[in-house]
């Protein structure tokens, strides 16, 4: 009777977590333009699942309630959007350049994702008030925090409090921006960056 070698069972059950992550990526990225044009309180699986060309039966196998989806499709879309940051910065030293290089990749951001952004604001919201939303949003707050913190090393002002006090006051700025973008007079690309370089050479 032959048997299998361990790492041959590794590598299988590795593919086949792999494979499981990659289908949930997918219908997470499908789920999202519900999200986006819903909210999370008016959105239910079967409207993701109808707007997304997914049977009901697929979402629940693959994630447990609307929450899980929920927290997957933010979590995602927020790491890419810091990986983001962090590459518009990776390239970039000294002063002038750090603070234009983050300037210009928040401005994208929200001319090109301002629908996307106003759901992590919507979760954001709603993790004062649900416990299952505030470890998501303690770790990509936390990396966030870190992009700055990163900004400042390369901008020769970094503190023990800047990381923080820079999110907070990045972070609002971002989101009036966000709201104006969606809810008032859409702005172009260089006026965005322009303001957001304004407020990042008064931080750094």
């Amino acid at each position: 009777m032959s048997t299998v070698a361990p790492d041959k069972l590794q590598a299988r059950a590795d593919r086949k977590t792999r494979k499981r992550q990659e289908k949930k990526d997918q219908i997470a990225r499908s789920a999202m333009q519900a999200l986006q044009e819903l909210g999370y309180a008016n959105t239910s699986l079967r409207d993701i699942a109808a707007r997304a060309d997914l049977s009901l039966g697929m979402l629940h196998y693959y994630f447990e309630d609307r929450t899980q989806l929920i927290l997957h499709c933010v979590s995602l879309y927020k790491a890419a959007f810091i990986s983001g940051l962090e590459d518009a910065l990776s390239d970039a030293s000294g002063r002038e350049p750090v603070i234009n290089a983050l300037a210009n990749a928040l401005a994208t951001s929200i001319v090109e994702d301002a629908s996307t952004h106003r759901l992590w604001y919507d979760i954001r919201g709603q993790a004062l008030f649900d416990p299952a939303f505030r470890p998501m949003v303690r770790e990509l707050e936390a990396a966030l925090i870190g992009v700055v913190e990163s900004a400042a090393e390369k901008t020769g002002s970094a503190r023990p409090d800047m990381g923080e006090f820079g999110y907070a006051l990045i972070d609002g700025v971002f989101r009036y921006q966000m709201q104006n973008q969606l809810t008032g007079t859409p702005r172009d690309h260089q006026s965005l960056a322009t303001e957001m370089r304004a407020l990042l050479e008064k931080l750094f």
